[in-house]
């Protein structure tokens, strides 16, 4: 018999009993859904790193400090990074490209009757170089405005829509807490970070004006700063960068060889990211391994059903049989349904899939992917299924003989 008449009569035979259909089909329809959302979310989350790698660069080292107790009695700490450190990697650490120094803090944005709370960052003209940011509008920092510590700043785009609207920053004046600063720059816009954390959120001040006029000066330590970040070049390998600036800082901070841990942390944040995703990845693994033995159970349900189905149409077969049908006719009649059984479970399932991530971009914002590739493997593999599952029932039908199955009540 022609395959196309095949899966006709086999439709026809799953539309007379839809709720049946639809209840045997529910573990198969489970199933493809979630593991292609599974799947789809782990795909989201590596492109998301991706991005970020790209965007933060994959040759960046970050070193925050420690904190040294000096004397005793309840003594302050002080800071263990200072700027000057930024200068010796360039002189001294082959192949950085750049190092900044960074003081980190917090303001109050206000221009006219509208105002902002923001992080500030002080640091240098390296900053461009190490986050691998260009400006959208303006300028960067003059040596000048540099050493005297002038009172300028660069906005990221969340600063200007919420200070500015649609009008143009540059050369506009910000209060910030004490003091006014003129806008000279707009940074390009930059997204959340590795941690979630909008990046462009920020103003961007020398040095030495935030450290004058926002954080303060430290009295121990007058020169310290919060964390300080290198670029290596392209071909650089990033495992020797790390070696020579470990050694250099231990050098330059007096650390004693015994001493059984540095006071500071040198992190490769594509390291960090590229580790957190895959243990994502493998998470993500797990839940669609789980997801799967929904398909399988959703397959014993199809073999009982066809089971069933065989026994209420026994001398359906019967009469096919009597007028010509052979042993394989039958065995494809009842291999075609258990097919499409799973076929247009599988089918409900990816319709499912596609709406489940819809809803999770447009009202969790989260990134999903969706791979053709693992569609069709989930459709193949229900497909799969149908057959294996389905096979036995199946051959019971067309082993039956025509005289007994005539004669079944």
């Amino acid at each position: 018999m022609n395959i196309f008449k095949l899966f006709q009569i086999a439709l026809t035979a799953l539309t007379l009993n839809v709720m049946r259909s639809v209840l045997t089909m529910l573990g198969i329809i489970i199933g493809v859904s979630a593991v292609i959302i599974m799947v789809s979310i782990g795909a989201g989350a590596q492109q998301q790193v991706d991005a970020q790698i790209e965007a933060m660069g994959s040759n960046v080292l970050i070193i925050f400090g420690g904190w040294n107790n000096r004397g005793g009695g309840g003594t302050a700490a002080v800071a263990t990074l200072q700027d000057k450190y930024a200068q010796m990697m360039l002189d001294q650490v082959y192949g950085l490209e750049a190092a900044t120094p960074y003081v980190s803090g917090r303001s109050q944005m206000i221009f006219g009757n509208l105002n902002w709370s923001a992080d500030v960052l002080g640091t240098t003209n390296d900053f461009f170089i190490t986050k691998n940011w260009d400006l959208e509008s303006g300028r960067g920092f003059t040596a000048a405005e540099m050493n005297s510590g002038e009172k300028v700043v660069i906005i990221g785009t969340i600063l200007r829509d919420e200070l500015f609207g649609a009008s143009d920053p540059i050369g506009q004046s910000v209060r910030m807490g004490t003091f006014n600063a003129t806008v000279i720059g707009v940074l390009e816009e930059k997204g959340p970070d590795a941690r979630g954390n909008d990046q462009d959120d920020v103003a961007v001040m020398p040095l030495k004006t935030v450290r004058t006029n926002i954080t303060g000066i430290s009295k121990n330590n007058p020169n310290s700063v919060s964390y300080l970040e290198v670029k290596a070049g392209d071909t650089v390998n990033m495992a020797y960068v790390t070696e020579e600036v470990t050694n250099l800082l231990r050098q330059v901070m007096n650390v004693s060889a015994t001493a059984e841990r540095d006071p500071f942390r040198v992190l490769d944040m594509a390291e960090t990211i590229e580790s957190r995703a895959e243990t994502q990845a493998i998470f993500n693994t797990l839940l669609a391994a789980v997801a799967s033995v929904s398909l399988v159970v959703g397959g014993i349900g199809i073999m009982n059903i066809m089971m069933v189905s065989v026994t209420e149409r026994t001398r359906e077969i019967g009469l096919r049989m009597a007028i010509g049908a052979k042993p394989d006719d039958i065995l494809n009649q009842f291999l075609i349904e258990a097919i499409t059984l799973c076929g247009v479970g599988g089918l409900i399932g990816v319709g499912i899939a596609f709406g489940v991530t819809q809803v999770m971009e447009t009202y969790f914002d989260m990134v999903t992917l969706i791979n053709p590739e693992i569609v069709l493997i989930s459709l193949g593999f229900s497909a799969l299924i149908g057959v294996f599952f389905g096979y036995y029932p199946a051959l019971k039908a067309s082993r039956l003989q025509p005289i007994d199955a005539l004669r079944y009540e």
